[in-house]
């Protein structure tokens, strides 16, 4: 029988309709906010694959709004009790569950220090939704799978929405707005030539800006469903000194939207490619690494999301074709407690 995550991975495509059909009011109303406070930078706050999000999330702020985003710890809050001053600021916590309560602290603290607060989250009655003053469902619908997947999606969509919405690009919300369609594309990809070429140690997973931010989020679910060792770098960081981990036959997956980053990933991609290693792009740029079939969203902020995807469906396979279980990771659980 086909797994959970299977299942879930599938569902993408709908749930990303789903989310873009209920929550325009949601978007609007928290745009709004964002507008009429100006805020100087955003924060984020979230653990895990949702950090991932923000991560890319923080690239969109950046490149779209000229906003700068920093990733807040959540144990400056929870564990520590420290006071920050993010008066006029705005915070965007993202959490699938709403459940964890360090996240909760968080955000209740950039309240408490007159921030505007945001929550993007899967569960809007839970305690992290409580807390805020602006509520994005992401509506990615019952997610069981313990790796996320379709929430990882909706989360960074709604995020991403949410800035389009902010900024009024046109351009981007008609690409938001046709993302289910690539999505669906994207669940069809083959990347079997990836699973063949892993090998029992190391790999790493490249990208750059929006791209990086898709990486570390495949390098963490390699730990988690296929219990192999991914690091996620940055084409810029990666030759610097990790490349030195780099032998024959290394796996290596390099993430590129057709972004003005596009071109240096391909160039360290072949760089490392002629160093032995077995490199695999997601670029038709490169010469000696392998490219990967790739969905083409018709903006470069949403390509990530695509690709992300098409990991997805490749990873899953991964997984089963090894004999493990990618619904049930050993050591995992759906919701992490942590304090």
């Amino acid at each position: 029988m086909p797994s959970r995550m299977r299942h879930e991975i599938e569902e993408i495509p709908a749930a990303a309709a789903r989310l873009l059909e209920r929550e325009k009011a949601s978007v609007a109303a928290a745009a709004a906010a964002i507008r009429k406070t100006d805020p100087p930078f955003l924060v984020s706050v979230a653990r895990g694959s949702s950090d991932h999000a923000c991560t890319y999330l923080k690239y969109a702020s950046e490149l779209l709004l000229g906003l700068p985003m920093a990733s807040v710890g959540p144990s400056v809050a929870s564990v520590y009790g420290a006071r920050l001053r993010v008066r006029g600021a705005a915070g965007l916590s993202v959490s699938q569950s709403g459940a964890s309560p360090d996240i909760v602290e968080m955000t209740k603290a950039l309240r408490a220090g007159g921030g505007l607060t945001l929550v993007l989250t899967n569960h809007p009655a839970s305690p992290l939704a409580a807390e805020a003053e602006h509520v994005i469902d992401i509506a990615a619908g019952a997610e069981t799978s313990v790796a996320a997947t379709k929430t990882f999606v909706n989360s960074a969509l709604a995020g991403l929405w949410l800035l389009a919405e902010v900024k009024g690009d046109a351009a981007l919300l008609a690409a938001i707005e046709a993302l289910p369609e690539a999505f669906g594309q994207a669940t069809e990809t083959d990347w079997s030539a990836v699973g063949a070429a892993l090998t029992p140690g190391s790999l790493y997973t490249l990208g750059r800006g929006p791209a990086w931010a898709i990486s570390t989020e495949a390098a963490l679910k390699f730990k988690e469903v296929c219990q192999l060792h991914g690091e996620g770098f940055s084409s810029a960081e990666v030759l610097h000194g990790p490349v030195s981990m780099v032998e024959r036959g290394f796996p290596v997956l390099a993430f590129a939207a057709a972004d003005a980053a596009e071109p240096t990933v391909a160039e360290v991609a072949d760089a490392i490619a002629a160093k032995g290693a077995t490199v695999f792009a997601t670029s038709g740029l490169v010469n000696r690494a392998t490219p990967l079939p790739t969905v083409r969203t018709g903006h470069w902020l949403t390509d990530p999301l695509a690709l992300i995807v098409s990991f997805y469906a490749m990873i899953e396979r991964i997984a089963v074709a090894r004999g493990l279980d990618p619904d049930e990771p050993r050591h995992l659980s759906k919701v992490t407690q942590t304090t």
